[in-house]
């Protein structure tokens, strides 16, 4: 059995790397865990119980002065780091039970392609676009910041741009083919999203990725870039492109309702909601969205505040390569992908869906 002592980040997180995990746990009283396909279980070796001194050298290992001070003062951290040739890992370092705690995500160095995710081909036509705003959507761990890196490393490969990220931490790293990319971390590149932002329209950017629209600020200035002649990219917390809408427009004064629903109509490119669903084929998870693209039809609708209509809009628009969650799913299940009873409980309306089932 390793001692306390000889156990490495590193070689905690090539090991979860290996095993194909998205997540790995490190806290007091318990062996290191991870996260693969979904379910939580032991870290593979002979690892012993952590103590709270071990926790705490771990997570200090990966910061320096300035991060060690701000972690003691607000008792949480984001950071990210980089096991050569293997992975990137952002890391949220927190308290628990008064020890020191870390749970790390995996994110592997090379960029998946569309095709290599089973994202829809319709996906890269939102590359094409020269300025507006498209949202990747869904909750933790559903695979947003994968996504996004296969969007951006294809601009990467075929236009001659500045591309600029914003995130908070530093996730994917994309190497410089044909566009221009300059990478800002919040903490270390930029003291915060809201400067960071307001700078970007002046660092000559051709498209900006904004890691989460976390606020009335961000999501200002996002809207504002996509109006401005700028391709912006983003995430949010949403599980549909409905709620995703609702969102945006209800965390704004009611008074400025109206005239948001214009620079929306105006902005808004699209939005893709995403959710992660264990396979039944094998081991792994494959991804389901809901694909909202803005046509003309869309446009009006948002405009108006329709948003209830956009759900019949995306149900009837597989011309435009639109689908719903539902849709998404029952494909998946027809083509023995998905196991039925899983896919019932990863359904928003379940009804809707065990009667595409049937038919």
């Amino acid at each position: 059995m390793q001692t306390l002592d000889s156990i490495s980040m590193a070689q905690l997180i090539q090991i979860g790397f290996e095993q194909g995990a998205s997540d790995v746990f490190l806290k007091a009283g318990q062996r290191p865990m991870m996260k693969q396909f979904s379910v939580v279980c032991p870290l593979p070796g002979d690892f012993p119980i952590l103590d709270g001194a071990t926790t705490d050298r771990l997570a200090h290992s990966l910061m320096n002065e300035r991060m060690a001070s701000n972690f003691e003062k607000n008792l949480e951290m984001d950071l990210a780091f980089e096991v050569p040739g293997k992975c990137r890992v952002r890391t949220n370092v927190y308290r628990e039970r008064g020890a020191v705690a870390l749970v790390c995500r995996i994110i592997p160095l090379d960029i998946r392609t569309l095709e290599q995710l089973g994202l829809p081909k319709v996906l890269e036509t939102v590359t094409k676009h020269r300025q507006g705003l498209v949202l990747v959507t869904g909750p933790t761990g559903s695979g947003k910041t994968t996504t996004l890196a296969a969007l951006i490393d294809i601009i990467n490969q075929t236009r001659k741009c500045h591309i600029v990220t914003v995130e908070d931490p530093l996730e994917i790293v994309h190497q410089d083919k044909d566009a221009y990319i300059s990478h800002r971390e919040i903490g270390i590149d930029t003291l915060d999203f809201q400067p960071a932002l307001r700078a970007v329209v002046r660092e000559a950017p051709d498209v900006i990725l904004i890691g989460e629209m976390r606020d009335v600020i961000t999501m200002n200035v996002a809207m504002q870039a996509g109006e401005t002649g700028h391709l912006v990219f983003s995430t949010v917390h949403t599980a549909s492109a409905y709620e995703t809408l609702d969102r945006i427009v209800n965390m704004f004064p009611p008074h400025e309702k109206v005239h948001l629903c214009q620079r929306m109509a105006n902005s808004l490119k699209a939005i893709v909601a995403q959710k992660l669903v264990p396979r039944c084929d094998g081991p792994g998870r494959v991804v389901v969205n809901e694909i909202l693209i803005v046509t003309p039809t869309v446009q009006k609708a948002i405009e108006d505040g329709h948003f209830g209509d956009l759900y019949h809009m995306m149900n009837e628009g597989a011309f435009w390569g639109m689908q719903t969650m539902n849709q998404s799913l029952a494909r998946y299940v027809r083509a023995g992908i998905i196991d039925e009873d899983v896919a019932l409980t990863y359904s928003g309306i379940v009804s809707e869906l065990k009667q595409l089932l049937r038919q």
